[in-house]
C-alpha cells in the first residue's frame, strides 16, 4: 500500500495539480486585490456606493438576550454581485491572453531550411553561373 501511495503521489498529474492549486491560490489574491482595489471603487462610484449586504428580512424580533432571527439575503446578493465582477475581470484577462496567443500563432514563421537536394542544386547552379562568367 505504501508503494502504491508513493507511485500515486509522485505521478506527474498529481504534482501538476498541486502546482496548479498553489498558483491558483496566489492568483486568487491578485484577482481579489485587483477587483477590490481597482475595479470596485469606480463601479461603486458609478452605482452610487450601493451595498446589498445589509438587506435582510427579520423572521423573529430579538427578545431579551435572544438575538433576532434574520434572513440575510443581501449578503447573498452582494456575493453574487462580487462573483460577477470577478468572473468578468477574469474573462477579460483570459480573452486578452488568448488574443495575444492568437496573434503569436498567426505571425509568419521562418521559412523551412532548404533540403540537402536544394542546397546541392543551388551549389551546382552557382558553379555553372561562375563557369559561364569566365
Amino acid at each position: 500500500m505504501l508503494s502504491e501511495f508513493k507511485a500515486f503521489a509522485v505521478r506527474g498529474n498529481v504534482i501538476d495539480m498541486a502546482v496548479g492549486i498553489i498558483i491558483g491560490a496566489a492568483f486568487t489574491k491578485i484577482v481579489s486585490s485587483f477587483v477590490a482595489d481597482v475595479v470596485t471603487p469606480p463601479l461603486g462610484l458609478l452605482i452610487g456606493g450601493v451595498d446589498f449586504s445589509d438587506l435582510a428580512i427579520v423572521l423573529k424580533q430579538a427578545v431579551g438576550d435572544t438575538p433576532a432571527v434574520t434572513l440575510s439575503y443581501g449578503r447573498f446578493v452582494q456575493a453574487v454581485f462580487d462573483f460577477t465582477i470577478v468572473a468578468f475581470v477574469i474573462f477579460m484577462v483570459v480573452r486578452a491572453i488568448n488574443h495575444l496567443k492568437r496573434k503569436e500563432a498567426e505571425a509568419p514563421s521562418a521559412p523551412p531550411a532548404p533540403s540537402k537536394e536544394e542546397v546541392l542544386l543551388t551549389e551546382i547552379r552557382d558553379a555553372l553561373r561562375e563557369q559561364n562568367r569566365t
